[in-house]
């Protein structure tokens, strides 16, 4: 899977090929940024999330208590509010279905990880197709 830009769509959407991205959260603990490589799925200028640890993964508690996050894919970095899913809710289901679309293969359904991850949305206010934040 290799990330094609299609500069005529508004991010996120625009790097929805891309393989991964970079999520960054703020240390619940120490206050630094720290920064993980991560599937992810767009729609609707939002980018979903699975955490296959749930809410033991590092940057879940992390975004629990700081939901100011980063994200950056392909070239482009954006500043954006993270919240995990109410389980259940039509948009948990659209963000299990949007990530498994877009990574199961044949010999891999990734039925599991589907149903026990957990969902997290991020949106991203303002005017978020203005001039991207420099990625460092």
């Amino acid at each position: 899977m290799t990330a094609v830009r299609q500069p005529e769509q508004p991010w996120p959407g625009r790097w929805a090929s891309a393989p991964y991205a970079y999520l960054t959260t703020i240390g619940r603990r120490t206050g630094h940024p720290h920064r993980i490589e991560i599937w992810f799925a767009t729609q609707d200028g939002r980018v979903y999330l699975l955490a296959g640890g749930r809410d033991r993964s590092d940057w879940v508690r992390n975004l629990q208590a700081n939901p100011q996050v980063t994200v950056e894919i392909g070239d482009e970095s954006h500043a954006g509010i993270a919240r995990i899913l109410e389980e259940g809710t039509a948009e948990d289901r659209l963000a299990r279905d949007l990530l498994v679309e877009k990574y199961a293969t044949p010999s891999n359904a990734l039925t599991d990880w589907k149903w026990r991850s957990l969902p997290v949305v991020i949106e991203f206010p303002a005017a978020t197709d203005e001039a991207p934040a420099a990625s460092p």
